[in-house]
């Protein structure tokens, strides 16, 4: 059977090592060679979002300018551990200034955000695997 996009992005992050026995890393850093280091963050207050059990972290790459820390991007990924899936909640980036969100309130969602966000997502995810991201954790 052909895994949903919220499991393969889940498998993506396990893969990385950023998600590990259905737990979400807290903050630290993967560095590959060549790339921008990768930082996963929790985001606690998030936590269990529209009642569902779920554990909530930010993804970024980061960039200095003019003295000031840049996301290029950051994602805000809901984790569901027990379904062993994880969604796009949020996607930033500093320059040009950009700033989306799935769900601007409880119980509300915008669909075709939802479904551009996670495939991004799982571009992101893969492209972090093939720089070779996740094995080299600070």
């Amino acid at each position: 059977m052909k895994k949903t996009i919220l499991e393969t992005n889940y498998d993506r992050l396990v893969k990385l090592d950023i998600v590990t026995d259905g737990q979400p890393r807290g903050y630290s850093k993967s560095k590959a060679g060549g790339y921008m280091d990768l930082v996963v963050e929790r985001v606690e207050m998030l936590d269990d979002f529209n009642g569902q059990s779920c554990k909530a972290i930010s993804i970024a790459h980061y960039f200095k300018q003019n003295g000031d820390l840049c996301q290029d991007p950051e994602m805000v990924v809901l984790v569901y551990p027990a379904l062993k899936m994880a969604e796009a909640f949020s996607f930033q980036q500093a320059i040009p200034p950009v700033y989306q969100e799935v769900y601007p309130e409880p119980g509300k969602f915008y669909p075709r955000l939802k479904k551009d966000l996670n495939s991004f997502l799982r571009q992101w995810l893969n492209n972090l695997i093939n720089q070779g991201h996740g094995k080299e954790w600070v």
